[in-house]
């Protein structure tokens, strides 16, 4: 990223020595045209030096706005790649208590929040110190005077900015927190908005929804007041300073200043003078119009700062014991959940290659709990978990719950989520093997059929049956369900487990968390969590 940045702020540099170039140019193409009344010919190479200078500020500009954006979204890709792998060490479980939407909120709009700190207000800081002490020395070398005028007005810009900053980062880091909290108030209800309809509770979630809109509004509203006091802040004194400069000037050559350089000012050095204070006074311009960048940048990284773990590098990997590639197996594995205290004390499990396992208890015994261990969702608290000699997470695993995951698309769409190479026939083959070719003739558009979100447009079983064929396609050799049936009639269910008991005939090794007699009928060994601990059942 540095590189990138150093690389922009040379740029920038080049297309302040270009207009310092260009000004000077002009004011002397007008003098000589006006006081030295130099003909045409003579002034036709100043012309073309003026259009040349004006083509390296075009291009050395092109190139600074260039690296600037590349070096914004190089620190917008590392940062997602962190917050990518945050995310995955946390796992699904740790997860479960965010939104999606202010996860999504964070990934988007924090993440791009970035860009303009990296590439507009970094860069254009560096500019705004290098920019104008070029131009202060043009400016002295003609006439000290002015330059003093200049060197005088130039520090109470920045104060006055750091002064108006001060509360606009505040301000932005509540701008950050309500944009994530109206994201998700808004999509929570309206996931839920049948649920909210049934019980007449309809026009209290839009009232919810109007007030958190409200105090977003209120927010965004005092960011932007901030941002125009800001500006009008700068416009203002850079005006003043503008101003006393051409009144210098004017009277200077008029004769009604004597007092210093005044008496040597020429049509040349006034307008050349005149033409770079506006100039001068730009580059802090463009830094307090991306002030407001820096202001949401900082609450960006207010909320980003929380997600700032890495995730760990791998340590030594232990040689795994003898026949611990045919088994997935835990050792002394103990587990605990903060206000809830431990689930899992010192579990012993070995399940061999092609077995069916159910693993049954009371509810919140800590069935859920020791999937998630071997999924690799949550990490052990003691213990070591070994999947065919792999630690979780090394080793693709087919993971099917209670709510199949079904998004909105097409059957294939779907079914790909797990096989993004799958043609065709292989898809067709799997769903016959989960009893789904029947209602897939019947559809219209046969794979390419569409389904609302969550499955909408199947029932029950047919949605689990769905998620279940892509588990077949995914050719993991672990797969863990929790509670596959726990919410289908009993047609649905047989249909799901006869499925089941052809994926686990196909060599598959399965382990269950049900309290599902049928279920308990297709395993071949049970075992139950008591206390924490396991029990042949």
């Amino acid at each position: 990223m540095q590189p990138w940045l150093y690389a922009a702020v040379a740029a920038g540099v080049v297309e302040g020595l270009a207009l310092l170039v260009q000004m000077g140019l002009l004011a002397w193409l007008i003098h000589s045209a006006l006081v030295l009344a130099r003909p045409m010919a003579e002034l036709l190479p100043l012309l073309l030096a003026l259009l040349a200078a004006a083509g390296v500020r075009a291009v050395a500009q092109y190139a600074r706005d260039s690296l600037a954006q590349l070096a914004g979204s190089r620190v917008r890709q590392r940062v997602r790649r962190q917050l990518l792998g945050y995310w995955e060490q946390q796992g699904p479980v740790r997860l479960a208590g965010h939104s999606s939407a202010s996860l999504a909120n964070l990934w988007v709009e924090q993440v791009e929040a970035l860009d303009g700190y990296f590439a507009r207000y970094l860069p254009q800081q560096w500019l705004a110190l290098l920019v104008p002490v070029l131009f202060l020395l043009a400016v002295f070398w003609l006439d000290w005077l002015a330059a003093l005028f200049l060197l005088i007005s130039a520090p109470l810009i920045p104060l006055f900015m750091a002064l108006v900053g001060m509360r606009a980062e505040s301000i932005s880091q509540q701008h950050v927190l309500e944009a994530g909290r109206l994201a998700g108030h808004f999509l929570d209800r309206v996931r839920h908005l049948t649920t909210l309809q049934l019980f007449g509770q309809v026009p209290a979630a839009v009232s919810s929804v109007a007030q958190a809109a409200e105090r977003y509004r209120l927010v965004s509203m005092r960011t932007l007041r901030i941002a125009f006091l800001s500006s009008a802040v700068l416009e203002f004194f850079a005006s003043v300073a503008i101003a006393v400069v051409a009144m210098y000037i004017g009277f200077g050559l008029l004769g009604y200043i004597s007092y210093g350089p005044s008496a040597e000012l020429t049509l040349f050095s006034g307008l050349f003078i005149l033409l770079l204070a506006p100039e001068f006074f730009q580059p802090l311009r463009s830094l307090a119009q991306h002030y407001h960048d820096r202001a949401a940048a900082l609450g960006a990284a207010a909320v980003l700062s929380q997600c700032d773990e890495l995730v760990p590098a791998a340590g030594p990997v232990a040689n795994p014991p003898t026949g611990a590639a045919e088994t997935v197996s835990l050792h002394g594995v103990s587990l605990g959940y903060p206000g809830r205290g431990r689930v899992l004390h010192e579990v012993q499990l070995q399940v061999r290659r092609g077995e069916v396992l159910a693993l049954t208890g009371a509810s919140g015994s800590g069935k859920s709990s020791l999937l998630h261990c071997l999924a690799g969702f949550i990490d052990v608290d003691a213990g070591r978990v070994s999947l065919f000699g792999q630690p979780p997470g090394a080793l693709p695993v087919a993971w099917l719950g209670q709510r199949p995951f079904l998004i909105q698309g097409s059957w294939a769409d779907n079914l790909r989520l797990t096989a993004p190479q799958a043609d065709a026939t292989a898809m067709r083959a799997v769903l016959q093997q989960v009893g789904l070719d029947e209602l897939l003739a019947q559809q219209p558009q046969g794979l390419d059929t569409p389904l609302g979100e969550d499955g909408r447009g199947l029932s029950g079983g047919q949605a689990q049956r769905l998620a279940l064929a892509r588990v077949w396609l995914s050719e993991a050799p672990l797969v863990l369900l929790d509670e596959p049936t726990a919410s289908l009639d009993p047609d649905s269910e047989a249909e799901v487990v006869a499925a089941l008991a052809r994926l686990a005939a196909s060599g598959r090794t399965l382990i269950m968390a049900t309290h599902q007699p049928a279920l308990m009928a297709l395993a071949g060994r049970r075992v139950a969590l008591h206390n924490g601990s396991l029990v042949d059942a």
